[in-house]
């Protein structure tokens, strides 16, 4: 099995909600904000790390490998081998499993992972008959040519394509991810009333925890270069209730689908760090574990119905480690949907799902939703695609520390049709 791999310390940004236009960070940005009072706050020197590995999806033009920009900036020294990993809203879970792996074999004692995004920054691309018409002109060598060209430009060839829009359309399927969710929600039968009270416990879960201060150790304050403070997660709404919710009109499959804004994930900028280190990092840093990574899975799916990733990872993981739903005190399923969720937990619960799809003998049972999603998720403070995976991980360390809970699972559905589960224990 390896070595023991502890997660010893981690910290995020507050996620702030994308508002029609570029946001004050990027993803780099973001990963310093959080990565530098994070490794101040630790007893060894940021070049003391052996690597440096990062989640992002929506790598801007002037960061690529975001991962290395980031090291740099944070005064991790030139030598700190540092790179950055895409598996879609896996990413920033893979950068944790990726480390996981390689202090577990022994290549490495102690990895600062984690995951940035800065979804407000999705660039703007062209239409592929102003491409086509571009590589024209590039090609003409006349000024004949050069003129008949302008004779067949249109205004239109220039509007503008929304490329995070292209960048949630699954390219086998055709359906964009809230399409997946209405499938779900017809598969398992989920009502709008059901995905909407859903919303408003995740709003209302995030609003105690911050009135609480349950997540004031986790999130660091972040200084944009105008001097605007953002201390908090800015998506909440504390004033939810499933009577607004009920007046919003469906998005993706109108007029009668269940997936509206308000019980959908939020397009969000944010980052977060998980500092991961072998048992003789630990002893040899004086450190204090605060949890350990016991297991990992990942598992593919039909990219249709992708929103049930975290059953399909989660329940291989249980099976191994011979663990039921009851032997789970805490949950972290990352909110992509709320109909996505409740499709996950009614597969669970439905006999025939769980015996032809799942190999089971019978339902693997009901998860209390008392210990899942204990301070809100996704819907409400939003998920920058590269980040939630890390920050679900992060949190539910916390969380487990906060409730006294012993083990729990982080997971997640993943676009293209893929889930990600993370087995934790408290230490």
């Amino acid at each position: 099995m390896g070595r023991d791999v502890y997660i010893v310390d981690g910290a995020r940004t507050p996620f702030l909600k994308a508002r029609g236009g570029p946001g004050p960070f990027t993803p780099v940005d973001l990963a310093v904000q959080c990565g530098r009072p994070l490794l101040l706050r630790q007893s060894f020197a940021p070049t003391d790390f052996d690597q440096v590995i990062l989640g992002c999806v929506n790598v801007v033009a002037d960061e690529m490998n975001p991962a290395r920009v980031a090291a740099l900036r944070l005064g991790m020294g030139s030598e700190m081998v540092a790179f950055t990993v895409q598996i879609n809203c896996g990413s920033g879970m893979q950068s944790i499993d990726t480390a996981y792996r390689y202090i577990r074999d022994g290549g490495s004692d102690m990895i600062l992972a984690g995951g940035a995004e800065a979804l407000s920054h999705a660039p703007l691309v062209y239409r592929r008959e102003a491409v086509e018409w571009f590589g024209a002109l590039a090609g003409a060598k006349s000024l004949g040519e050069r003129l008949k060209l302008f004779t067949k430009l249109r205004p239109s060839m220039f509007k503008p394509v929304i490329g995070l829009e292209r960048g949630l359309t699954d390219p086998i399927t055709s359906l964009n991810m809230g399409q997946t969710a209405e499938v779900l929600a017809h598969l398992f039968d989920i009502s709008r009333e059901q995905a909407d009270e859903y919303a408003v416990q995740s709003q209302l879960r995030l609003a105690k925890a911050q009135d609480e201060g349950y997540l004031d150790e986790e999130v660091l304050p972040a200084f944009s270069p105008n001097g605007d403070v953002f201390e908090t997660d800015d998506g909440v709404r504390p004033d939810s209730s499933t009577e607004k919710l009920a007046k919003l009109k469906p998005v993706f499959e109108k007029p009668y689908g269940k997936v509206t804004p308000g019980n959908s994930s939020q397009i969000t900028d944010g980052a977060s760090w998980v500092i991961l280190a072998s048992e003789d990092a630990v002893k040899k840093h004086n450190l204090k574990p605060r949890a350990k990574l016991t297991d990992s899975n990942w598992a593919g799916l039909d990219p249709k119905i992708m929103g049930l990733g975290p059953v399909m990872s989660s329940t291989p993981l249980l099976q191994k480690h011979k663990l039921g739903l009851k032997d789970i005190d805490l949950w972290e399923i990352n909110e992509a949907f709320a109909a996505q969720v409740l499709a996950c937990l009614a597969a669970w619960q439905d006999e025939d799902f769980c015996k032809d799809v799942l190999g089971l003998k019978r339902p693997l049972g009901k998860i209390n939703r008392d210990q899942l999603n204990i301070d809100g998720g996704a819907i409400s403070l939003g998920h920058p695609v590269g980040t939630s995976g890390n920050r679900i991980v992060l949190h539910l360390v916390n969380a487990l520390h906060r409730t006294g809970g012993q083990r729990g699972i982080a997971t997640e559905c993943i676009g293209g049709g893929l889930g990600g589960a993370m087995l934790i224990e408290r230490v």
